[in-house]
């Protein structure tokens, strides 16, 4: 058995001073108006101007005459990280891949806003209707896990793996909060997607009928996995995408 983790090579996109802020509070973090959001960094999608010099009272009314001038064509996910003048909106609430099966099994609505992060809102896409169209309203909301391993990282290692190893003798794991490309690369090579509730049960269908498996994004789910299938600490091996081989040796990968 050999398992394989991938690190990140990619710069990721850095804080900007709104959401560096935000974090370790303690207290709520105050709603202000957009247009002062938008001067400390902030982006979203194109809002109309009307919106940017409301009040965060003014702000709470549009929204509520919006929402219920919508009805039941527009659902709201909110995520449970996301903070409670977010929350108050949202018609479900839950994590992020409950959120995106609600997506799903609502039969009346044509539009999805997810409040959180950009994998969930792929995820949300990737399970509802064809129909539906899912909604991201800050599209500089990432996720520091799933930047942990980045497209362009993880399919320069797959295709340095699959030209020393045999066909059918590697299969993709990733964990659920990595984005759609990652999972889409895990679909097309016979692999599947996990949460951190089943990623034993994944990694031991895994070795049912492959001898390696490698996993994204996350280093620590990987390894704590395989430690509790009983996979000993030198039979994994850790991508490193700035170096060669990810800072391996061709016998290390093949043994």
């Amino acid at each position: 058995m050999t398992l394989i983790q991938v690190n990140q090579k990619h710069p990721t996109v850095p804080l900007n001073e709104l959401e560096q802020s935000a974090f370790c509070q303690t207290e709520p973090v105050a709603t202000k108006p957009l247009a002062e959001e938008v001067n400390n960094g902030a982006r979203w999608q194109k809002i109309p101007e009307e919106y940017m010099d409301l009040t965060p009272t003014e702000l709470r009314m549009k929204i509520q005459s919006n929402k219920k001038q919508l009805g039941d064509s527009t659902v709201i996910l909110g995520h449970h990280y996301q903070r409670e003048d977010i929350i108050e909106f949202a018609d479900f609430r839950g994590d992020s891949f409950k959120l995106a099966q609600f997506a799903a099994e609502d039969q009346n609505s044509q539009n999805t806003i997810f409040c959180g992060v950009h994998f969930m809102a792929e995820t949300a896409a990737i399970l509802g209707r064809t129909d539906q169209k899912v909604f991201l309203p800050n599209m500089q909301a990432g996720c520091s896990m799933a930047d942990m391993a980045s497209i362009d990282d993880v399919l320069d290692c797959w295709e340095e793996l699959t030209g020393i190893l045999q066909p059918k003798e590697l299969i993709p794991i990733t964990y659920m909060n990595s984005v759609a490309a990652i999972k889409a690369l895990c679909g097309r090579n016979g692999g599947t997607v996990c949460t951190s509730s089943n990623a034993d049960s994944a990694m031991t269908w895994a070795f049912q009928t492959s001898q390696k498996v490698i996993f994204f994004p996350d280093q620590h789910l990987g390894r704590n996995t395989g430690i509790k299938l009983g996979i000993p600490l030198e039979e994994m091996i850790l991508w490193n995408p700035f170096l060669p081989l990810g800072g391996n040796t061709i016998d290390q990968i093949v043994k």
